[in-house]
């Protein structure tokens, strides 16, 4: 796999000589979302990266169904090839996902790209931030209008789990819930039907894969976080979130640390839905 990382140095190299040395054209992707303000749009048209196509995740990275198939679903296949061929991304190019928020929004993009067999799909490491932090040039305005892409894409290049596999894999390997430690003890629930955490979960918050720079951990210290909650190399780690936003966000850390993460895309949002499903509150998994 190529690097998952990239620097704002980098990136501005690879902007500049219109691609990577160890990749492809340079296709960038503006993944502004936060649950508590879903429009990035407004943000991205007063500066983004130059060059930087905006994503709209409750859009273009996610379906919308029935309160039981939870709050962001994985888009179709088809219609996720129409949306990355909007993009114009071919299968040669490099595509650099950010967002302004530690990339817990644009890693869904670099999970879901990963997912459809797009092989090179890197993370600018500290997000925005990091760029504006190097003093590098801004855009503003709509977006530059690209050519239709032709990229390959195919779902199952990385591991799922679906509603029926989640108790299993609970039993039998670990699972980790990457929503926030009050959530997971139920303490609160802003959005969900129900209060607390899938039993067998193990509260591991993707927040603190990160820095106070906002950049990921080092492979090492992920590493030993995650074997400390049980995580093993020889088995599928699972992860889900609220909403299976963050949960990506804490894939990519899992990466990182040398594990195989896989995402439970429904998530909080789709298990909390379904009344016979069981609940478990408090800090025991």
């Amino acid at each position: 796999m190529p690097d998952i990382l990239t620097t704002a140095a980098e990136l501005k190299a690879a902007i500049d000589a219109g691609a990577y040395a160890d990749g492809g054209p340079v296709r960038i992707l503006d993944v502004r979302w936060r649950l508590d303000h879903p429009d990035g749009r407004p943000a991205y048209v007063a500066g983004h990266i130059p060059g930087a196509r905006y994503v709209d995740l409750g859009a273009d990275l996610a379906e919308h169904g029935a309160p039981q198939d939870g709050r962001h679903p994985l888009p179709s296949e088809a219609r996720f090839r129409e949306t990355v061929h909007a993009w114009g991304i071919d299968d040669a190019d490099t595509v650099v996902v950010y967002d302004d928020a530690n990339n817990l929004a644009s890693a869904r993009a670099w999970w879901l790209l990963r997912h459809a067999g797009i092989r090179d799909v890197r993370i600018l490491d500290g997000s925005l931030r990091a760029w504006n932090d190097a003093g590098l040039p801004i855009e503003t305005g709509e977006g530059r209008a690209v050519e239709r892409g032709s990229a390959t894409v195919r779902y199952g290049a990385l591991r799922t789990l679906g509603i029926d596999d989640v108790r299993s894999h609970a039993e039998t390997s670990v699972l980790l819930d990457a929503r926030a430690a009050e959530r997971y003890r139920g303490e609160v629930e802003p959005i969900d039907p129900r209060a607390g955490h899938i039993p067998g979960a193990v509260s591991a918050p993707t927040t603190e894969n990160v820095g106070p720079d906002g950049r990921f951990l080092p492979a090492a210290e992920l590493h030993e976080r995650f074997a400390g909650l049980g995580a093993r190399a020889d088995s599928p780690v699972g992860v889900y979130c609220g909403s299976g936003v963050t949960a990506a966000h804490e894939a990519v850390a899992l990466v990182l640390a040398g594990y195989e993460p896989a995402l439970y895309a429904g998530s909080w949002s789709q298990w909390s839905n379904h009344p016979d499903l069981p609940v478990r509150t408090g800090a025991r998994p």
